[in-house]
């Protein structure tokens, strides 16, 4: 059964949102990375950050639009933060989520900085587009939106679990419910006939929150808080794409309605900005768990929450990378 059709779902969006910009704590002396931070969710995360106090990484493919992200960031934390540090620390890391030995070299490019790292969000995806293969001959949602993640988050975590306490946050989708049969389709992963291409994108949606879940798992001994967020229905470019998969008509709906009818991405990072941020994630033990706007804990589809498919996906993804790029 889908979450859309039990009542907690429909309950959370009767009751007050759980966080706000006021309860980001002072993060003076903290590193962060986000992934996909030039734009949208990414970069009203790295602005709250920043703001804040932390040294923030923009992990993104162009300098030039992260340095450009970067001065508009300072901008805005002026005028909006009067009482934010003098000069925020943010700077650019190149990553690329469509090449597995790049999105490693991106980590190691960071480690080799010997800085710790205390904040990770994993922001960056792509929707609905375009029957595709990466760099690495991989349906390009499924590899962008976890597989390059799932490299990437893997070659920082020595780095992460050295700078404990530390928080890894996921961006999945409420679209994971919509994955297909099975919930992963691992044998026809690079089949262009198999699915739709939403489908695709909702597959890599929950193949997000089943990496969440299972790293959350593997690091339960340890003082790193790994959560997933679906930040809800935001004005952002993330569809902007859906024309050459759909059509022009489609594709000029899919770019208004969120501007009619989405949350503007300050509103919409906070769930993410609670996983990474808030006291409580630590205070009340929160692992492995999925968040809903604003900062609402809700229970995933079975698919999300089978622990059995979890660990399929783990082993398949570290198999196919190992095949790709040999680590």
């Amino acid at each position: 059964m889908n979450n859309v059709t039990q009542l907690a779902f429909w309950k959370h969006l009767l009751t007050p949102n759980n966080y706000s910009y006021s309860k980001i704590p002072d993060l003076t002396n903290k590193v962060a990375i986000v992934t996909g931070a030039n734009s949208g969710l990414g970069y009203a995360t790295t602005v709250a950050l920043a703001a804040k106090g932390a040294h923030v990484f923009l992990a993104c493919r162009s300098q030039q639009r992260a340095e450009d992200a970067i001065e508009r960031a300072k901008a805005e934390i002026k005028e909006t933060y009067p009482d934010a540090a003098t000069e925020p620390k943010m700077e650019f890391l190149e990553l690329d989520l469509n090449d597995l030995k790049k999105a490693r070299d991106a980590a190691r490019t960071f480690v080799s900085k010997g800085l710790p790292l205390h904040i990770l969000v994993n922001n960056s995806g792509i929707m609905a587009t375009p029957f595709e293969l990466s760099a690495d001959g991989i349906e390009t949602q499924f590899a962008v939106n976890h597989l390059g993640h799932f490299v990437f988050t893997l070659g920082l975590l020595d780095r992460i679990k050295e700078s404990q306490p530390s928080r890894i946050v996921v961006v999945s989708s409420m679209m994971h419910e919509m994955a297909p049969r099975g919930g992963i389709a691992f044998d026809t992963l690079n089949d262009p006939t198999a699915l739709s291409s939403i489908t695709r994108y909702s597959q890599s949606k929950l193949a997000n929150l089943l990496f969440g879940r299972a790293l959350a798992q593997r690091l339960a001994s340890e003082k790193v808080y790994v959560n997933i967020a679906h930040p809800g229905y935001v004005e952002s470019n993330l569809a902007n794409r859906t024309g050459e998969t759909y059509g022009s008509f489609t594709g000029k709906m899919s770019s208004l309605a969120p501007k009619v009818f989405g949350m503007k991405p300050k509103q919409g990072a906070l769930t993410q900005l609670y996983l990474a941020t808030s006291p409580e994630i630590e205070e009340r033990d929160v692992r492995g768990r999925y968040f809903i706007p604003i900062a609402k804990e809700l229970q995933p589809t079975s698919y999300g929450r089978s622990v059995e498919l979890q660990e399929k996906l783990w082993t398949f993804s570290e198999s196919l990378v190992k095949e790709k790029i040999g680590a």
